[in-house]
């Protein structure tokens, strides 16, 4: 059982301090690229970066002089899904901002903190989130409508892009940590998918926004769903088990009634 190195941390009193949570499936090099960019770019927000290794992999090798941050390691005696392993890692933060982000985005040579926490701090706000690109740094389709089985059809088989935006994938999240709170975190019962469909469906039920930050990061990841049966079948029952959940049928009826533009997502 985890956690099997840990680090002290600073403390948490600066009103910027961010903690992260990364999960590792074997994202050995990833990581390694990631933690050495936060450590260049973002360590005057990120006060502490708690790694999970999902699967027996080895641990980061620290710079000669060390991580500006504290970095936790927690080692998993089984793989855990995506919603358990962050709320793991986060569990008693103290810091007042808790990201989720995943092994495989880049920052692009900058720090997306700065932007996210200001952008996380307007009134009404449950989440920030940055503009997701790809390699060759065509803009991604993060924030999507919410997938009714309709939608997906006219995504999957007509190839048609979201006329709405109704939730943000969970690539790289910023939330106070009364709001992450309050949501009591991601839902376990998902595994591996829609943790984040279910996650900003609940934060718009409270009335919270979801908002666009005025950053930009790499996000090289592909959806194993679409080459993996195992994968898939995650991904069906997940999808069925938001179809019937008090929380999609309540957020639907609040999204039929919600007579905003399109992208209206980033309004609290």
């Amino acid at each position: 059982m985890p956690p099997s190195i840990a680090h002290t941390p600073f403390p948490a009193t600066d009103a910027q301090a961010v903690v992260v949570s990364i999960v590792s499936h074997g994202h050995g090099a990833c990581v390694q690229g990631l933690l050495q960019q936060l450590a260049h770019y973002s360590a005057e927000r990120v006060r502490r970066v708690v790694l999970t290794l999902n699967i027996p992999e080895a641990e980061p090798v620290a710079p000669p002089q060390g991580w500006p941050f504290a970095l936790e390691l927690l080692r998993n005696s089984r793989p855990r899904g995506f919603g358990a392993n962050h709320n793991l890692a986060l569990k008693g933060a103290t810091e007042p901002w808790l990201c989720v982000l995943n092994p495989d985005v880049q920052l692009l040579g900058s720090d997306p903190f700065a932007a996210l926490v200001r952008a996380g701090a307007g009134a009404g706000v449950g989440c920030a989130y940055p503009v997701q690109v790809d390699a060759q740094g065509q803009l991604q389709d993060s924030e999507r409508a919410l997938p009714t089985p309709g939608a997906l059809l006219r995504r999957r088989l007509l190839g048609r892009t979201e006329r709405r935006r109704d939730w943000v994938n969970a690539a790289c999240l910023l939330l106070p940590r009364a709001a992450w709170e309050q949501l009591g975190g991601f839902d376990e019962r998902y595994f591996m998918y829609c943790e984040d469909v279910d996650l900003c469906l609940r934060l718009r039920l409270l009335g919270l926004a979801l908002v666009r930050a005025d950053a930009k990061v790499l996000h090289t990841g592909a959806r194993a769903s679409r080459r993996q049966w195992r994968h898939l079948r995650w991904h069906v029952r997940s999808l069925l088990r938001l179809w019937r959940s008090p929380v999609y049928r309540q957020a639907r009826q609040l999204l039929q009634t919600d007579t905003g533009p399109t992208g209206s997502i980033g309004s609290p």
